[in-house]
């Protein structure tokens, strides 16, 4: 059994409209050393399959049908035996 961590995040080339909210606000609360503000989502989940190579196919067919959107969206993974 492994756990799984899903990083999923806007592609670079996408405007992240939230990111740039969060930016504004740090920036008018004087936090001027922190820019370029990307927001993301982190997925986890447990994977009972008999081998690595197994959750990582699960995991990788599930990010990319349903977990991450292909067009506008990458993501990373890692898995932890549990």
């Amino acid at each position: 059994m492994y756990k799984a961590i899903i990083t999923v995040k806007l592609r670079p080339s996408i405007l992240d409209p939230e990111g740039k909210a969060i930016e504004h606000a740090l920036q008018s609360l004087e936090y001027t050393q922190l820019s370029g503000v990307r927001v993301g989502k982190e997925i986890e989940l447990t994977v009972d399959a008999p081998s690595r190579e197994e959750a990582e196919a699960a995991v990788d067919t599930a990010c990319s049908k349903l977990l991450a959107n292909p067009v506008m969206e990458d993501y990373t993974f890692a898995l932890e035996e549990l």
